[in-house]
C-alpha cells in the first residue's frame, strides 16, 4: 500500500503493466522500480527506496495490514463504535465510508456492498483501531498543516486533480459530491460549490470551488477537520482523500474528457 499511494491510479499501462495495483506488486516483490512508473519522479523514488522501499517495504506494508485486521477484528465491537461512531450489527462492526457501510466480524472477515479497494481497506481498519474519539468541530485544516512535506503531491493527486474535474463538468461536480452524502457547511466556508464529505464519522472532509470570474481562474481547496490526526492520522487521510479523488475522475471519463 506504501507504493500504491504513490502512483497516479490512473492504469495507464505505460509501465508495461496491465494496472497501477499490478505495478505496485511488482515494486513489492523487486521485479520493477518505482520510478518506472511516468507519474512518479525520482526524487520520490529514491526517499521511498531510502526509507525501505522495495520488496521489504512491500512485505511490510502488507504485514502491517493484515495485522490491523487482526486487531480490529478482537476489539470490544460496543466500545469501539462508542468511541468511533460505528455501529454494531448482526454480530459485525460496521462503519459508514462516504455513507456506504463497511463491517468485519469476529474473524477478520471484511463485509460491504461497496468494491473493498486498498484505498478503502486502509482508511477503515486503521480507523477503527487507531481513532481516539476526538470530537469534531474545532476548525480546519489544510493538507499542508498535516503533513507539510507531502503537501505539494497531495495537491497534485487530489486539490489539482478536483479542480480538473469541477471545471470540466461542474455541475456534475456538484451532483457527485451530494451523491457521497455531502452536508452544507457553515456560512463563513462557503464558496460557488462547498460541500462537507464524511469519509468516516469522525473524519469530515470539507471540499470549496470557485468558479473562474473576470480573468480570475478557477480555485479550489479541501480541508479537513481539525481532528484529523488524532482520528485517523496523515497516511491514511492522504489515501481516502486521493482514493476519492481518482473514484471522481472514473466517474465524470463515463461523460467526456477531462480539462487539461
Amino acid at each position: 500500500m506504501q507504493v500504491y499511494r504513490l502512483l497516479d491510479l490512473s492504469n495507464c499501462g505505460r509501465c508495461g503493466e496491465k494496472t497501477c495495483l499490478a505495478f505496485a506488486a511488482s515494486v513489492y516483490q523487486g521485479k520493477r522500480e518505482l520510478w518506472q512508473c511516468p507519474f512518479v519522479g525520482r526524487s520520490a523514488s529514491e526517499e521511498f527506496s531510502g526509507n525501505g522501499g522495495g520488496a521489504v517495504g512491500g512485505d511490510a506494508a502488507a504485514a502491517e495490514l493484515e495485522k490491523l485486521r487482526i486487531q480490529a477484528s478482537a476489539l470490544d465491537f460496543a466500545e469501539t463504535a462508542r468511541r468511533t461512531g460505528a455501529v454494531v450489527k448482526d454480530h459485525k462492526l460496521c462503519v459508514a465510508v462516504l455513507g456506504k457501510q463497511v463491517c468485519i466480524d469476529a474473524t477478520g472477515a471484511l463485509h460491504s456492498m461497496i468494491h473493498l479497494n486498498p484505498w478503502v481497506v486502509g482508511p477503515v481498519l486503521t480507523y477503527l483501531c487507531r481513532c481516539r474519539g476526538r470530537e469534531v468541530g474545532d476548525g480546519w485544516v489544510s493538507f499542508r498543516d498535516i503533513d507539510g512535506p507531502r503537501y505539494p503531491l497531495f495537491a497534485k493527486r487530489c486539490e489539482e486533480s478536483l479542480k480538473r474535474v469541477a471545471d470540466s463538468y461542474t455541475e456534475l461536480f456538484d451532483d457527485m459530491v451530494h451523491l457521497f452524502q455531502g452536508r452544507e457547511v457553515p456560512q463563513q466556508m462557503r464558496s460557488d460549490i462547498s460541500v462537507l464529505l464524511p469519509l468516516l464519522p469522525k473524519v469530515p472532509l470539507l471540499i470549496r470551488y470557485w468558479r473562474p470570474d473576470e480573468g480570475i481562474d478557477s480555485q479550489l481547496s479541501v480541508y479537513f477537520d481539525a481532528s484529523v490526526e488524532d482520528n485517523l492520522g496523515a497516511d491514511m487521510a492522504f489515501t481516502l482523500a486521493t482514493g476519492l479523488t481518482q473514484m471522481f475522475e472514473r466517474l465524470v471519463q463515463r461523460h467526456g474528457e477531462l480539462r487539461v
